[in-house]
């Protein structure tokens, strides 16, 4: 089952979130379970979006564990796509989108608990909220432009790895909440996102400069 992981997978999700997801994909198809994976889809969404009770309620080591656990799940609906010969451009949409406003509400469930309890409320603090949120957002854009318009995931082109892909950076979230650090966490997670995005960037464009320029 370790062959339904992607190419493009960041480090936790490789060698940490696969180890359970397959399981899991594993266990439904054992079954004989055939769900359809924009379903699943919706479904993980649905869970993903719990963590922000718990960061309203004051209770960051829930939430941060239901971060995690959705981080685990979210493989799953495209595992079962790959297994089941389901996989589609529209599911890929789908589950794109989904995952871009699980990103948005974790983030804002981590800015408000800092906010409200951590009574971190300074301008300094509000500009980590945003650098956090737009961060982990221009990561995903940096990654779906450079599918559209290269034809490849920056996995794929250059040496710098994936430390700031989102399995990371939920990841970061998680232990950060269930330690209490949640403010700490968004501050680890916008330094990340925009020093991967730029040095990212910056090699992509060297990359594919140097082999334009190259003879044939």
């Amino acid at each position: 089952m370790s062959s339904l992981g992607k190419r493009e997978d960041g480090p936790i999700a490789k060698y940490v979130n696969r180890r359970i997801s397959t399981r899991i994909t594993s266990f439904i198809v054992s079954r004989g379970y055939k769900p359809s994976p924009n379903i699943v889809s919706a479904a993980i969404f649905i869970f993903s979006l719990t963590p922000l009770y718990f960061y309203i309620s004051a209770n960051p080591i829930l939430a941060g564990i239901l971060v995690q656990a959705a981080s685990v799940l979210d493989g799953v609906d495209g595992e079962l796509a790959r297994i089941l010969g389901k996989t589609s451009r529209f599911g890929a949409f789908i589950d794109g989108v989904l995952d871009r406003i699980v990103d948005i509400v974790a983030i804002f469930g981590a800015s408000y608990f800092s906010y409200a309890f951590l009574d971190k409320r300074d301008p300094l603090s509000f500009a980590v909220y945003f650098l956090a949120l737009s961060g982990s957002l221009m990561v995903s854009y940096l990654h779906i432009r450079a599918l559209h318009y290269l034809g490849k995931h920056p996995a794929l082109i250059g040496r710098i790895p994936q430390f700031a892909s989102r399995d990371v950076r939920l990841f970061i979230l998680f232990v950060g909440s269930v330690c209490w650090f949640v403010f700490e966490a968004l501050l680890v997670i916008a330094i990340v996102s925009y020093v991967y995005v730029f040095s990212k960037f910056v090699e992509i464009c060297l990359h594919v400069g140097f082999k334009k320029k190259s003879p044939t």
